[in-house]
């Protein structure tokens, strides 16, 4: 029988996270082991040593983040949810969508999801990072990942950062509103939005990370509408070496120093709950605040399979399609470099 419609695949990439606390260990050795994160003179030789050093050390440190949030990372059941979610939205529009959840550094792997998008045979494949704004370390590194594992001859399109969609950021937005609403005067707390940090060797090097960041932060503030004071700081730092600034904790004992006894808390630079929001945000950054005299702390939730995000998911899938195919999916963006060894402390999801 001859399809009548073309059928698409779409790649929904994320960093992965264990899902057990015996998978700390392997995924961040996965993590560390890659050539876009840990790259320095002869690191093909030294690469793999590093790794383990850094994992099982990095892994005793972690543990207990994993312990508070149950065990393991939610990340992929999460983000198998978007990926139904969005299946079903393109279906209710006509469209013969199979989506397929390709994780960076632990199950399922992009080899993986490359096996299920095989077996659909797909007329046409979109490549779907699940990371608002881009960084050589997310979605260059995933991307880099999909180019060395896919070479078969399917048109390709790639969606690259979506931190200015409207809809996606109505869903930012909508969040928001949710955890404001659970102070007694919404009005009232400092909205403290959160990103990873890089390491700022990265940023020097030419990587958009930061400007996306600031960006996405105004962006959402005039969405929201909200007269709250906002600011904006970085979590997730490890090592000496300089990071991006200033720290979530710096800014919770700062906000303490000024008086402030009402803080929101917005992940910005996730799309789901993850160790980072969960144990990192809304439970060691909440004792911290506890400590220092906050009187009440709220973390907005994830987006996750929020109707609003998927349908924005949907228009980047549809606004994609419309654009011309790529014959390969380049190694870098305009402006990237390799990341540098620093930013091997930065242990994932």
């Amino acid at each position: 029988m001859t399809r009548t419609t073309r059928r698409v695949g779409i790649v929904l990439f994320q960093l992965g996270g264990p899902d057990t606390l015996e998978a700390i260990e392997p995924f961040l050795y996965n993590l560390f082991c890659d050539p876009d994160i840990i790259d320095f003179p002869f690191a093909r030789i030294g690469r793999k040593p590093l790794a383990k050093l850094i994992s099982t050390t990095r892994a005793r440190k972690v543990q207990h983040h994993y312990a508070t949030i149950g065990g393991g990372s939610p990340i992929r059941r999460n983000t198998e949810r978007q990926a139904q979610a969005l299946e079903t939205e393109l279906h209710r529009q006509g469209m013969d969508a199979h989506c397929f959840v390709a994780m960076r550094y632990w199950h399922p792997f992009t080899s993986e999801a490359i096996e299920k998008l095989r077996s659909a045979d797909c007329d046409e494949i979109v490549l779907l990072p699940l990371y608002p704004q881009y960084s050589s370390t997310t979605t260059g590194s995933s991307l880099n990942e999909w180019r060395r594992q896919f070479r078969d001859d399917v048109p390709v399109h790639c969606v690259e950062t979506f931190y200015r969609n409207t809809l996606y950021l109505d869903a930012v937005v909508e969040k928001v509103n949710a955890a404001l609403s659970r102070f007694p005067a919404p009005d009232t707390p400092e909205i403290v939005f959160s990103a990873h940090s890089v390491p700022m060797s990265v940023i020097e090097q030419g990587d958009p990370y930061r400007q996306q960041i600031e960006e996405t932060v105004e962006l959402v503030m005039q969405r929201g509408g909200w007269s709250n004071p906002h600011r904006l700081c970085y979590q997730s730092k490890v090592g000496a070496s300089k990071w991006l600034q200033p720290s979530l904790r710096q800014t919770l004992q700062n906000l303490a120093a000024e008086k402030k006894r009402e803080i929101c808390v917005v992940p910005v630079a996730f799309v789901s709950d993850h160790v980072e929001t969960l144990g990192e945000v809304d439970h060691e950054a909440r004792e911290q605040a506890s400590r220092l005299g906050i009187h009440q702390f709220e973390m907005s939730e994830g987006l996750n399979d929020s109707p609003k995000f998927i349908v924005a998911l949907g228009q980047l899938v549809c606004a994609a399609l419309s654009q011309p195919e790529r014959s390969s999916v380049p190694a870098q963006n305009a402006g990237g470099q390799w990341a540098t060894p620093e930013y091997a402390a930065a242990a994932g999801d």
